[in-house]
């Protein structure tokens, strides 16, 4: 399975409106300016020229236009009832529909003001399973048809764009308000992550033997700064980072994944570019989480000043981009390549320490460590490990891992005083 390049740059688009919508969504603002917002990610994500955006409403089952842009004859507001047979179309449709001639009549009504030969697709917009408005989309450019790409980067909107139309029409009390507004935020939060777990494997399918990496990593690097105690924000935001941090990858000849040798000079450099272009990237997006451009550029830094692009040393490199590294360095080990064969947890966990506190922040190290210890004993309620491979390594091997890491920070300590 291969990725297109246009494919990449619409979800990246999409990732894009993501982000840009999101204070809009909770805004206090006239919605009708969020609606304007909304209308333009909509265009974007579907590569249309026309699009209108309708609120549901019950008792008459009803859509009426909110914001529009591109259609010619668009009365304000288009206003088109609906059957029973319509709402149970659309609340069971599965996500955007291409329309055609014969199914028009499935989904809306000709009794309205405006046409539904209009719409050459639409995206019914539903919360928990209930009808709150539609997307309705006109012609592509260059008339061309709507297809599964368009389609899946509409679906990675429209629940989002739903829980906005369902928060502003919510009773306007504010107590009711502040409440529905914290759970908006909540499902954002949530709906980033699922939108950027398909962004993830996006990047890593370029390689069967990095499949899953980008994904790990998020997971290792959130578990490694719950260890640490950090707040459930900063793991929030450290698990998006993994899933990000090597973006600049789609850039990377594809060859290169799999040659079985060493690479030479001029191959090594293509592929430690993948950090300069992934920042290029991802530095024009406004992310909820500020420190993903830097995570991109320095998570193949080393404390002792050995990594790349820039060279720096460990009080250089902010601690999220610390714990990134670790987890992409954990991860690699214990992953197969073309030219080796993956190592063992308790092998990877040993020259990790080795390493520390010279190449790896101990700090972050011990976290890992206290992640692999749960699992070695049981008590985590999800695996850190997540049953891809077995802990292969016993409690007081883990703990006497820790002592040694322990131990060479103390002595180091002593030594330069």
């Amino acid at each position: 399975m291969a990725v297109q390049k246009s494919n990449f740059r619409r979800l990246l688009r999409t990732v894009e409106s993501l982000a840009d919508l999101g204070p809009e969504m909770t805004a206090e603002r006239d919605f009708a300016q969020t609606a304007r917002a909304i209308v333009s990610a909509l265009l974007q994500a579907g590569s249309a020229r026309e699009v209108v955006l309708f609120r549901f409403s019950d008792k008459p089952s009803m859509l009426t236009s909110i914001a529009s842009e591109g259609f010619a004859l668009m009365p304000e507001p288009a206003i088109i009832p609906l059957l029973p047979k319509h709402v149970y179309a659309l609340t069971a449709a599965r996500g955007p529909v291409v329309l055609s001639s014969n199914s028009y009549e499935n989904f809306l009504s000709s009794n309205g003001n405006v046409a539904p030969e209009l719409f050459k697709c639409i995206a019914p917009l539903k919360v928990g399973g209930k009808l709150v408005g539609m997307a309705a989309l006109g012609r592509r450019q260059g008339d061309a048809l709507y297809e599964q790409d368009e389609l899946e980067a509409l679906d990675l909107l429209c629940h989002y764009i739903a829980l906005g139309i369902q928060n502003q029409a919510l009773a306007q009390t504010l107590a009711q308000r502040v409440s529905e507004n914290l759970r908006l935020m909540a499902s954002l939060h949530g709906f980033y992550d699922t939108a950027l777990e398909a962004f993830a494997a996006a990047i890593d399918v370029k390689h069967v033997n990095i499949h899953g990496h980008s994904l790990r990593v998020g997971r290792y690097a959130a578990g490694i700064g719950e260890a640490m105690g950090l707040e459930p924000n900063d793991t929030g935001a450290l698990r998006s980072a993994g899933y990000l941090h090597d973006i600049g990858k789609v850039a990377v000849d594809k060859r290169l994944f799999g040659k079985p040798t060493s690479l030479d000079p001029e191959e090594f450099r293509e592929m430690a570019d993948h950090t300069i272009v992934g920042h290029q990237i991802v530095s024009g997006v406004q992310f909820p989480w500020p420190r993903i451009p830097e995570i991109v550029r320095w998570h193949h830094e080393r404390g002792d000043g050995s990594g790349y692009p820039d060279g720096l040393m460990m009080e250089d490199v902010p601690m999220p981009v610390r714990i990134i590294a670790l987890a992409d360095t954990f991860d690699a080990m214990t992953s197969e390549r073309p030219y080796r064969e993956p190592l063992s947890v308790g092998s990877t966990l040993s020259e990790i320490v080795r390493l520390s506190p010279q190449k790896f922040d101990p700090t972050a190290v011990h976290g890992l460590l206290v992640q692999i210890r749960r699992d070695a004993v049981g008590s985590n309620r999800a695996p850190f490990l997540a049953d891809r491979m077995s802990v292969n390594i016993a409690p007081a091997d883990v703990d006497q891992l820790a002592a040694t890491l322990q131990h060479k920070i103390t002595h180091g300590r002593l030594y330069l005083t």
